[in-house]
């Protein structure tokens, strides 16, 4: 019998608010609602967020337009509406905010509100891309921003470039009561994760997930399920999440891309104290996809 799909109810993947997208290309609309005194703004720098509350319990920094002082500028970003009331993000650049501290999403996501954790990925992703796309790819010439922060033009060769989302596939491999997790040099002490990577141009998710695994671990895959989906603002990716069964449990690491990976049984990983690795942090849908497994022994 198939696995059921399930809903991923966790940290990035809430409803964050109405992203009114109508509203983009009306300018007259976009230019009131940046004088609009009732208009919140989140605040970045450096892709960092500011914050008020404690370390313990942050709380997100989101003053109103009046609180400001000033109408916000044409580069702020529209991120859509809750309760009627407009919300932006506005990168401050190396500038602090006036007021509150600055934090990287992940070391606060799991303390806030799922729907506050929600808009700062969205906040981010967009952010992200705007830095990256200040010059045209074709001709060179600085770009401007439109449609609410939405896309960027060329004024000089008249292309337009729209938020990019990469997409990549994430999988916990099983083989009866076992699953395998794998180690990247780039983790911290100690953590194993799933296996995952970008989908590549002409692959379906299907293709990426066998060859993905087949490249890093040597392991062949019989049957894929899908699971979830989740938006991962680091930088800008889409993972979409898989369980896959393994036809066989000898491995073939790659040494570049792997430093080891390992088959952990339900009763190793569910015990904390007997469990010989460190899972992935609890806002990845990584980690939904190992306690989703585990729940069902």
């Amino acid at each position: 019998m198939p696995i059921p799909v399930v809903t991923l109810a966790q940290i990035y993947a809430a409803e964050a608010l109405d992203r009114a997208a109508h509203r983009r290309r009306d300018a007259g609309w976009l230019t009131a609602a940046r004088m609009a005194p009732t208009s919140r703004v989140v605040l970045l720098s450096e892709l960092r967020f500011a914050l008020l509350g404690t370390d313990e319990a942050p709380l997100l920094h989101a003053p109103t337009v009046a609180e400001l002082g000033a109408a916000l500028p044409p580069e702020a970003i529209f991120l859509g509406e809750r309760a009627g009331v407009a919300w932006f993000a506005l990168d401050l650049g190396a500038e602090p905010p006036a007021q509150g501290r600055l934090a990287e999403l992940r070391a606060i996501s799991l303390l806030l509100p799922a729907d506050d954790a929600a808009l700062l990925a969205y906040a981010r992703a967009v952010a992200h891309w705007h830095h990256g796309h200040r010059f045209c790819g074709r001709c060179g010439s600085p770009t401007e921003v439109v449609q609410g922060g939405h896309a960027r033009r060329c004024p000089a060769c008249g292309s337009e470039t729209f938020p990019r989302t990469d997409p990549a596939v994430i999988v916990l491999v099983t083989h009866g009561e076992r699953c395998l997790l794998a180690r990247s040099p780039r983790f911290p002490p100690g953590m194993y994760s799933t296996l995952a990577g970008f989908v590549e141009a002409g692959e379906s998710l299907e293709q990426t997930l066998r060859r993905e695994v087949r490249e890093e671990v040597g392991i062949e895959l019989d049957e894929l399920t899908y699971r979830a989906s989740q938006p991962w603002p680091f930088p800008q990716s889409l993972m979409l999440g898989f369980r896959a069964t393994a036809v066989g449990t000898t491995l073939a690491i790659d040494q570049d891309e792997i430093e080891d990976a390992i088959w952990l049984t339900r009763v190793q990983i569910a015990d904390a104290e007997r469990c010989p690795v460190r899972l992935p942090n609890r806002d990845s849908i990584a980690r939904f996809l190992i306690e989703e497994w585990l729940a069902e022994g």
